[in-house]
């Protein structure tokens, strides 16, 4: 079998297939934003994918997608109602009561994405144990469905109260809404998240049927366009925690693509930093419309299980839509190499978060965009070759890039030369302090941790943000600039399940846990069989969110493999401890624990990845290409830079910086501390002097 992974970025589409021997092929090429599947079947035209399918041989394809991220963004999903318990309309624009800057008058928060005349108080109520207070009232469920389908609803959210112990209200209410209006699309809380929180259960509920009929008519269509290519095989989609699922499943949780791409390369960076002998890093991925950071430890990246899109104030806690999934956890910003400058009211220089994505693109591209960008700044700084960008394939317009730069450095009586240096270091600033951020509020020390970068625009900026950072090292692996689509190959079928059952440690009901877990055992089963898996290949990981009794926030703690038994919370209890005090530096409080949620994760085998990048693609290359102009300051500025060839560096040639080192993808930059060293996977290996 030949193996395809597939990343849509804000500007670039990228590609890595594998074949029968191992070889790769990489290949890049500039995202369709009206139709990203356009993209997608560019890139695989390219690798003429149609002539691997040949003969009967089959193929595998994971997909990574922004798609979700983008719609709810854009706010370009369904019109889309909510059924709720009466007296619970309003909590999903109540929310947290939560001000996210206290002292800010001007607080604006994210708009719910369904309005409030198409939130409907349903007559029915179920206790927090699951007993039936009021019965569903199924004539109310009727009419109002029968008047959204005249309003041309097309999607509907149901979050009754306490669902997550008893569906059936939710199940029922479905139910009619299929026999009055089959159409319209529905998705319930009990299904896409079966946890407490009102607010973050209705928020989640309401993201995911708000995108479905998106993500399925893309996913459709790019079936479709594989079909014409004659790919023969299987076709899977990236999931936000790492794990992939087929396009029938995505299809019923679009929500859990919302970190689709970003997760692969976070997945990427984690073993790949492994194999390199760095279990422990930060994970840097840079393209062309923004930076990812995640932080590895022991060889897998942090997970967390909730996220927010869509932050309207300065990427800010709590100023987006909340999203309760099990994600790879990572800070975004908007900082790539189109992102672009502009000067302020104060008449300084700003950088992003807005982007010119692929279309039209940063003014260097000659596409027709004009705005200057980190690419433009780039560009003139002499990090990137105009005849070389994309293995030669997209020529760079450098006269372009000046011009838009010169527009803002004649504004602040500055040179091109000057302006471009300072975008360069505002935009690694920018990406430096949103790494201490993310590592200071999970208690990591950075100065630990080697940055691994990779992406388009990660190894132009990853010496300079590692040097900010004062980390150890720097690190870049060959075939960076696609670096998310080995996180792709690499990934498991896999999917997580979670329950809401409130219960002391020291009165824990054994029993009843244990057949919970075995249920969202049995579902886990049921979906990766239905992927493809055998039962026997399936493995399962079980997990509790604990706290301190009254406390407001959870610990994840792993559970053994056996069913549970008394003689197992000391245990638990221990393991709780431990990681609360690796968390907060310190033991809690003197109380009982507590556990409000328990999850399973079931996955498949972790595929072969035993593939590497040709190390050296031309007869007689040569390492050293020659020099060029760069611009360092601690060198006095523009200075001959010695430039290499990716591909033709052998494993154990070290050399020192100031050098500049290109391949197809992507370019790495490094200053005069740098001393670098090619390792025996062919990872380039930056430290400082």
């Amino acid at each position: 079998m030949y193996r395809v992974g597939v990343d849509i970025g804000g500007t670039f589409t990228d590609l890595l297939l594998v074949g029968e021997d191992g070889k790769t092929l990489i290949g890049k090429t500039l995202t369709t934003p009206v139709d990203p599947s356009l993209a997608v079947e560019t890139a695989l035209r390219q690798a003429e994918i149609g002539t691997l399918g040949r003969g009967g041989r089959r193929g595998t394809l994971v997909h990574g997608t922004t798609l979700v991220t983008n719609a709810l963004i854009e706010r370009k999903g369904a019109p889309t109602a909510l059924f709720t318990t009466a007296g619970f309309r309003d909590a999903l624009e109540i929310g947290r009561e939560h001000r996210y800057e206290l002292y800010d008058l001007n607080l604006e928060m994210p708009k719910p994405l369904v309005p409030r005349y198409l939130r409907f108080d349903i007559p029915e109520r179920t206790a927090a144990d699951g007993s039936v207070l009021q019965p569903l009232d199924e004539s109310f469920v009727r009419r109002v469905t029968s008047e959204l389908r005249d309003k041309g609803i097309r999607a509907i959210g149901i979050c009754f109260l306490n669902s997550f112990r008893n569906p059936a209200h939710e199940r029922r209410a479905s139910e009619i809404i299929g026999e009055v209006a089959p159409f319209i699309r529905v998705s319930l809380s009990s299904d896409v998240v079966a946890e407490i929180r009102e607010f973050q259960r209705t928020s989640t509920t309401v993201a995911n049927v708000y995108v479905q009929e998106r993500v399925a008519g893309y996913l459709t269509e790019l079936q479709q366009r594989l079909d014409r290519l004659g790919f023969a095989g299987s076709f899977f989609v990236m999931l936000s925690s790492g794990g992939i699922a087929t396009a029938e499943t995505a299809s019923r949780f679009p929500v859990r693509l919302l970190e689709s791409g970003p997760a692969a390369g976070a997945l990427a960076a984690a073993r790949m930093g492994a194999e390199a002998g760095f279990p422990n890093l930060l994970s840097f991925d840079m393209g062309g419309t923004t930076a990812k950071l995640c932080a590895v430890e022991n060889g897998r990246p942090l997970k967390a299980h909730e996220f927010e899109v869509d932050r309207v104030y300065r990427f800010r806690r709590g100023s987006g839509l909340p999203i309760k999934i099990q994600v790879i956890d990572m800070i975004e910003l908007g900082a790539g190499g189109g992102s672009i400058a502009r000067v302020s009211a104060l008449g300084l220089p700003k950088v992003g978060p807005e982007s010119a994505g692929a279309d039209p693109g940063p003014a260097c591209y000659g596409l027709g965009g004009e705005e200057p960008t980190v690419t433009d700044a780039d560009l003139i700084l002499g990090y990137l070759d105009p005849n070389y960008f994309l293995g030669g394939k997209m020529k760079l317009n450098v006269e372009a890039a000046r011009r838009a730069i010169s527009r803002l450095s004649e504004r602040v009586n500055m040179t091109a030369e000057q302006f471009a240096w300072g975008i360069h270091q505002i935009v690694n600033e920018n990406m430096a302090n949103a790494a201490r951020a993310h590592l200071g509020e999970r208690g990591k020390d950075p100065r630990r941790m080697p940055l691994f970068a990779f992406g388009g625009a990660g190894p132009v900026h990853g010496y300079r943000v590692a040097e900010i950072l004062g980390l150890p090292a720097f690190i870049s692996p060959l075939g960076a600039g696609v670096g998310s689509t080995f996180g792709l190959l690499g990934a498991p079928l896999a999917f997580d399940f979670v329950r809401s059952a409130y219960t002391r440690l020291d009165s824990l009901d054994c029993i009843f846990i244990n057949r919970l877990l075995d249920e969202m055992a049995t579902e886990g089963r049921a979906v990766l069989v239905n992927s493809g898996l055998s039962a026997s290949e399936i493995a399962y990981h079980r997990s509790a969110e604990m706290r301190y009794v009254g406390q407001g926030h959870e610990v994840s703690v792993s559970l053994p493999d056996e069913p549970l038994s008394p003689e197992h919370l000391p245990q638990i209890a221990a393991a709780f401890e431990k990681s609360y005090q690796s968390l907060y530096g310190r033991k809690g409080p003197d109380v009982p624990l507590e556990v409000i949620n328990w999850r399973v994760v079931a996955s498949g085998p972790l595929p072969d990845t035993d593939f590497r990048v040709p190390r050296d693609r031309s007869a007689g290359a040569q390492a050293r290409k020659g020099t060029r102009p760069a611009y360092f300051p601690e060198c006095g500025g523009y200075t001959e830079t010695p430039v290499y060839d990716r591909y033709a560096l052998a494993s154990g040639t070290s050399f020192s910086g100031p050098a500049i080192v290109e391949e197809y993808e992507s370019t790495v930059v490094l200053g005069a501390r740098g001393r670098a060293r090619v390792d025996q996977q062919n990872n380039l290996i930056v430290e400082f002097a």
